[in-house]
């Protein structure tokens, strides 16, 4: 255990860092999956835009890697060009 009361603390901000981290990094996955299984082009360009912020921001706070972010960015537009515009 720790014996400084800073080190004390720093396990305490850890600890709720990492729980924000997490709930952002499940958040981001969801929205993914929600985007993949839309259909409708109009619904899933407004998504889109949603999700590419949010992998941003994961990138920025290297919650994930900026390479990961713009991979799956880049899949994630190409799957939204391919669907076609429901009537």
């Amino acid at each position: 255990m720790a014996n400084h009361k800073s080190a004390l603390k720093r396990i305490r901000a850890n600890e709720t860092k990492r729980l924000r981290n997490r709930y952002q990094h499940k958040t981001t996955r969801s929205y993914i999956k929600k985007l993949r299984e839309t259909t409708d082009k109009t619904v899933a360009v407004e998504v889109y835009k949603t999700v590419s912020s949010m992998l941003d921001r994961l990138a920025k706070k290297n919650i994930i890697h900026k390479k990961k972010a713009s991979n799956q960015k880049s899949k994630l537009a190409k799957l939204v060009n391919s669907l076609a515009v429901a009537a």
